[in-house]
């Protein structure tokens, strides 16, 4: 390229009328102008790169993974779609990684939950001890308040 041409716009109008705006080739158009064919295979291509996902319902409600064996399921569906060709490698490869966190998110909530259980069986039984104690020790302070004080002990 030029001097001359580095900075100088196309010398090409668009489709309403107005100078293309685009840096110019040695030619003096801009690339797609100097290629009309080109710039049209280029628009397929972009268009079927930034299409919808085949075979996903964008309408479909949004999968339920609330246990472990749900995301298990989810995986091996998965698994099978991609062998069959119905799910596109890349999309297969980012839900791994979610599914991975789903499932250590499931696993740590149910730890946290089966630990709270304890807690409370556990609170629930110290209680109950405490209360056991108290009981069994009330006809020994009962006894105690009732018979008068030995001798021996007021002498100490």
């Amino acid at each position: 390229m030029t001097e001359k041409n580095s900075n100088s716009p196309c010398q090409s109008l668009t489709k309403s009328g107005k100078p293309c705006r685009a840096a110019a080739t040695e030619g003096g158009l801009c690339f797609f102008h100097a290629n009309p064919n080109n710039a049209s295979e280029l628009g397929r291509i972009g268009g079927r790169s930034n299409r919808p996902l085949a075979g996903v319902n964008p309408e479909a409600p949004p999968l339920a993974l609330e246990s472990a064996t749900a995301v298990r399921e989810t995986v091996a569906r998965l698994i099978a779609d991609l062998y069959a060709g119905k799910l596109h490698p890349r999309v297969a490869a980012g839900l791994g990684p979610l599914l991975n966190i789903q499932l250590r998110a499931i696993e740590k909530t149910d730890v946290e939950r089966r630990i709270d259980e304890i807690e409370a069986q556990l609170r629930k039984l110290t209680l109950d001890l405490e209360k056991n104690n108290q009981q069994r020790k009330a006809p020994e302070r009962a006894r105690r308040l009732l018979e008068p004080e030995e001798p021996e002990a007021m002498e100490a």
